[in-house]
């Protein structure tokens, strides 16, 4: 399916007709009949760029086109009805949460249960929903006296009205980062839509945004919850929560690496799902140290077919600069090629919905959070923004090298800038959180989840015409996780206890009291090997000493693995080869 554009504003007709140029479709002008396009000739779907497009569609004269795939239809029809409005019983996705807004607001997107990203072109003003943790994006652009949007940035990129140079304060984050945490991209002049909001971008230029879901801590003071309560309302959710994202009399997929977060959502699709359960691991090859043992195990337990797909360091090199070319936003993940061989064998056998283990970190409190709970400890710095600063610095990226990383004239553009820091500030202060592990797990959730974790799969598995579904990022099971206190998230060393405790008798007890490992991907091993030549080639050419971002004689001794002790060259270089061929991808 394609991914979806629209415009609005008083000179919309100037970005209609660009618009139809990049799709090559004629679209319909003022009055023409919805089908081909939208009335007023507002909105276009856009073909080449993979996606799950709905639309265009009308409701009461406002039309909207989007991405939208929603798990509870039939709750949602019930509160149309009640509010007088019911709807059409065979409406598209994307018409049912256009309804909802229309008749019930805020608060009918706020019900919605699903990933979605929705523009809604209400007369002269553009209308932008994205759905509560933000597995689906939108992107958005003002110029030539008009607002435009899309699901896809390489379109928007492509706008002859928008400066579209390279944003340089953009660049700073994902080197910080290794993911753009908030509302800017690469290109200059377009932003991205934050999850939870419906944004209001108005005919005068300006832009009106208004939060309808945001998680809050619920912490009970009363002590009559024992511990297992909320493991047993928590095990409640999960199970609704995976058994709305089981596809209808087809097979479904798990990506199973060993976890008990990919291994619990097994163990329940394969309890709640009438139709085949196929599940998905990743080797690097038997000389480096893996999960298989825990995935076959969890596999055999739950009766799955089970395949494991062996990646080569030779594959991800000669696949890396489309993989990079999927995504909207780089991600310096070295799965991301992984990750997109697994959307391929999905695919390949038939299969269109796969879920998958994500958010038990940023949710229920991974291992992750521990660097910064050791700095609280021991911090004597009282400057509100020593917390934020640890904060990046935890990342363990580029953050700390940017001053012999970048340019001279680089740092020097970079200098009026704002700092990476405000990102992720206003989740580290007393606010909608006031426990520090809270505090952490809501920045967690707001900028990995939302701009790295969830994007990532969406785009890779959209790909392959693949629905990629996370149940651990469903918003009642978010609820459930800000309103069960810190101590039943962090208990003693375990981490995740009450999820686990959630999930015990589902799992054998190896899988659930395993210590955390993640996955070892051989980066360093790639890039001193298959990646060696192109990653030269690439970070030191010509092209790249033009751009001049990166100092070729940084990249060289990180090239030679020279440095101080345990520098992590290899994770460094990846993200600066991941930016350069991204930034080659989008032309910029």
């Amino acid at each position: 399916m394609p991914r979806c554009c629209a415009c609005a504003g008083p000179d919309a007709d100037r970005a209609r007709a660009h618009l139809a140029s990049l799709t090559g479709t004629a679209l319909p002008g003022p009055g023409a009949p919805a089908g081909g396009g939208v009335r007023g000739g507002q909105a276009a779907l856009i073909h080449g760029e993979p996606g799950f497009a709905t639309g265009p569609f009308t409701v009461d004269g406002t039309t909207a086109v989007g991405e939208v795939t929603l798990h509870n239809r039939p709750e949602l029809h019930s509160a149309l009805a009640a509010a007088g409005a019911p709807a059409p019983g065979t409406c598209p996705d994307g018409e049912l949460l256009l309804r909802l807004w229309l008749r019930l607001g805020s608060d009918g997107v706020r019900r919605a249960d699903g990933m979605f990203a929705l523009a809604v072109v209400d007369g002269p003003d553009l209308v932008l929903i994205r759905d509560h943790a933000g597995a689906r994006t939108l992107f958005y652009a003002h110029a030539d006296g008009c607002w435009a949007a899309s699901t896809s940035l390489r379109t928007l990129r492509h706008w002859p009205a928008l400066d579209t140079g390279l944003n340089l304060a953009a660049v700073r984050s994902f080197l910080t980062f290794a993911y753009l945490p908030g509302d800017e991209t690469l290109v200059r002049g377009v932003h991205e839509a934050l999850p939870g909001r419906v944004l209001r971008l108005a005919s005068d230029g300006s832009a009106h945004q208004e939060p309808y879901w945001e998680p809050a801590e619920l912490l009970p003071d009363d002590g009559l919850v024992p511990p297992a309560g909320y493991a047993q309302e928590l095990r409640s959710l999960l199970e609704r929560a995976t058994e709305r994202r089981l596809p209808a009399g087809e097979a479904v997929a798990v990506l199973l690496s060993g976890g008990v977060d990919s291994s619990l959502v097994t163990a329940l699709a394969a309890r709640l799902h009438d139709r085949p359960v196929h599940t998905y691991s990743i080797s690097f090859g038997d000389d480096l140290p893996n999960e298989l043992g825990y995935s076959g195990l969890v596999a055999s337990h739950c009766g799955t077919t089970h395949r494991v797909l062996t990646v080569s360091g030779t594959e991800v090199a000669a696949r890396l600069a489309d993989t990079v070319a999927l995504l909207d936003s780089p991600v310096g993940d070295p799965l991301t090629v992984p990750n997109l061989m697994l959307a391929e064998a999905v695919s390949g056998d038939g299969i269109t919905v796969s879920l998958n283990g994500e958010g038990g970190d940023p949710v229920f409190g991974g291992p992750k959070n521990l660097p910064m709970l050791v700095h609280e400890m021991h911090r004597d710095d009282p400057d509100p923004e020593a917390r934020a600063e640890a904060y990046l610095r935890s990342y363990r990226k580029c953050y700390e090298d940017l001053p012999r990383l970048l340019t001279p004239e680089a740092l020097r553009a970079l200098a009026g800038e704002p700092q990476p820091r405000r990102f992720v500030a206003p989740y580290l202060r007393p606010g909608p959180m006031h426990t520090l592990l809270n505090q952490l797990l809501h920045c967690n959730l707001r900028t990995k989840g939302a701009h790295h974790i969830l994007t990532k799969v969406e785009r890779l598995t959209a790909s392959q015409g693949v629905q990629g579904r996370s149940p651990l990022f469903d918003r009642h099971v978010v609820d459930h996780a800000f309103a069960t206190p810190p101590t039943l998230k962090l208990r003693g060393t375990v981490e995740k206890w009450v999820l686990k405790e959630a999930v015990r008798d589902l799992l054998p007890g190896a899988v659930v009291d395993r210590p955390k490992s993640g996955m070892r991907v051989p980066v360093q091993q790639w890039l001193h090997g298959p990646l060696r030549d192109l990653s030269g080639d690439l970070l030191l050419g010509r092209t790249a000493r033009e751009r001049g971002l990166v100092r070729p004689d940084t990249v060289r001794t990180w090239m030679r693995r020279e440095g101080t002790l345990l520098p992590r060259q290899g994770g460094k270089l990846w993200l600066v080869l991941t930016l350069e061929l991204w930034l080659r991808a989008y032309d910029l």
